[in-house]
This record gives structure tokens, C-alpha cells and sequence, in this order.
């Protein structure tokens, strides 16, 4: 499952391109992919759907059409996740989902995900970061930007 959204603001919410490209890499590999979230993040769940170069009956664009108890037991039954640092990403560790949790301007040390199956994907070292702030006062999301699907794909690996 993905649940690219995130309610706190762009400065949570990992590019539409790079998770379309963990979506892609699961979908080639014969996975179903979900993609979960309240109607706001529609947006961004349209934009990963535009991304994926071809029509896949495994992907799931359930953005805005669900219940958040439908969600929640999607999520009880999703083998992996990924997620930002999001209301979705705590629940799916709660129900100790193999999660890989992607935080931008905030930190792991003060909203921590709670499961024994949750590994965190962060950018290190960044002097701006983490800032909590709801926009990017440095005008670049480096703490987002920089942070490839390649690193999200084999933190997955690692879960497994």
C-alpha cells in the first residue's frame, strides 16, 4: 500500500514521480498496489496514476473512496507499505505492517512510528532539517527531493 498524502502539508508529502517509481518497480514484480488517503490528497494520487506508463489492473487508485476504517483494515491486510509521516503511516505501524516511514521537515524523535516492522527513510545531515514548517522556507524540499526511490525500494528489501 502508499499513502502518499499527508494532512500537515507539502513538507511531508514525498514527489508524485519518485513514489510512482516504487509503485512501478512493485507492479513489475506482480504486486497489487493500493494507494490510500482522504479526498485531499487526490491530487497527488492522480498525478502517481499519470506516471506509471502503463495500465495495470494490480494498481488501486482508492484515494478519497474509502472510509478511514476501510482504510485501516486495508491496511491490516496490505503485506507492505510506504508512507509519509502521516496519520496512515502510524496506524499501518500500529498494526505492525512492514512499513517504511518517509519523514521531510519533521523528526522521528518526537512522532515516532510505534511498530517493530517500521524502518524510517530520512535524509541525513541536512542543515535545514528538521525545520517543522508547513512550507519550505529555503525553497528547495531537499528533505523530500533528495530522498530516491531506490532508497525506499531496498529499506523495503530489508523489511522482508
Amino acid at each position: 500500500a502508499l499513502c502518499p498524502g499527508a494532512e500537515y502539508g507539502i513538507t511531508k508529502i514525498w514527489p508524485a514521480e519518485k513514489v510512482a517509481d516504487v509503485a512501478t518497480h512493485y507492479l513489475k514484480q506482480g504486486w497489487a498496489v493500493w494507494v490510500l488517503g482522504s479526498p485531499n490528497d487526490q491530487q497527488i494520487a492522480q498525478d502517481i496514476q499519470s506516471r506509471i506508463q502503463e495500465e495495470h489492473e494490480a494498481f488501486h487508485n482508492l484515494v478519497g473512496k474509502t472510509k478511514l476504517a476501510d482504510a485501516v483494515d486495508l491496511l491490516a491486510a496490505a503485506e507492505q507499505v510506504v508512507a509519509n509521516d502521516s496519520g496512515l503511516m502510524h496506524i499501518a505501524s500500529a498494526l505492525n505492517r512492514k512499513v517504511v516511514a518517509i519523514y521531510g521537515s519533521t523528526s522521528p524523535r518526537f512522532t515516532p512510528p510505534l511498530g517493530d516492522q517500521t524502518s524510517l527513510v530520512q535524509l541525513k545531515d541536512l542543515y535545514c532539517a528538521p525545520c517543522f514548517k508547513r512550507t519550505c522556507k529555503e525553497g528547495h524540499l531537499r528533505c523530500l527531493n533528495d530522498i530516491q526511490p531506490v532508497e525506499v525500494i531496498s529499506t523495503l528489501k530489508e523489511l522482508s
